[in-house]
């Protein structure tokens, strides 16, 4: 199924698909559930928009690649071109909307790499890799420092965590991101997963939500 970004109402959002930034283990309890070390500075890599698709309707997972973790997700929307060091005012101008998203990992995958020194991408960019929910507009969230996310498979609370716990809270991640590259309308951020993370299934069914904002039923084809 094709991807179009769009608000919660239905609305399209006419950006073209853009690059998928993403941070890697921006809450500590989340490195440190896979041994891995808490970070210094933001990690960053990049899914291509090639991989995203829509949490409403099901999504298909791979079955022939080994384990594939969830990772339940703050999604961010850029609406205005953002480069160089932008200002806190900027940044909060530039954000169109807010989701829950999945970023999808092929596990065993990813550790195979790791232990090579390899880069991720095979296991991160998969098609089908980003699942994006429909967005909330930027100016519906006021405290960008009070975000829920949470994510229940089959009733079972699995992820519930808070953007006060990221390590690198939105604003200033997404300057240190435009330090190292433009930003463009359509691109989305994934700010990073809380700790709770596992393998999913074909036919698991998920609650995604943005606490207080939005929720979307969905399953695993």
């Amino acid at each position: 199924m094709s991807y179009q970004h769009q608000y919660t109402d239905g609305t399209p959002i006419h950006f073209p698909l853009g690059k998928v930034v993403c941070i890697g283990r921006n809450y500590a309890e989340h490195a440190r559930e896979l041994n891995n070390p808490v970070p210094s500075e933001p990690l960053l890599f990049i899914k291509p928009g090639s991989c995203a698709v829509p949490l409403e309707g099901g999504f298909a997972i791979p079955r022939d690649r080994g384990s594939v973790h969830y990772e339940a997700e703050i999604a961010v929307l850029i609406g205005k071109p953002l480069s160089r060091e932008p200002g806190d005012e900027e940044i909060r101008d530039a954000i169109s909307g807010f989701a829950p998203a999945l970023d999808l990992t092929l596990r065993d995958v990813q550790a195979r790499l790791k232990e090579k020194g390899l880069p991720w991408e095979i296991a991160k960019s998969f098609d089908g890799a980003c699942v994006l929910a429909p967005f909330v507009p930027g100016d519906a969230v006021a405290d960008l420092g009070d975000i829920g996310i949470r994510l229940s498979i089959a009733g079972e609370v699995r992820q519930d965590g808070n953007s006060r716990d990221m390590l690198n809270p939105i604003l200033p991640l997404v300057r240190h991101i435009c330090g190292h590259f433009s930003l463009q309308p359509g691109d989305v951020l994934l700010t990073g997963t809380p700790s709770g993370v596992g393998p999913l299934r074909v036919g698991d069914e998920l609650s995604l939500e943005l606490v207080g904002h939005s929720r979307f039923d969905s399953r695993v084809l």
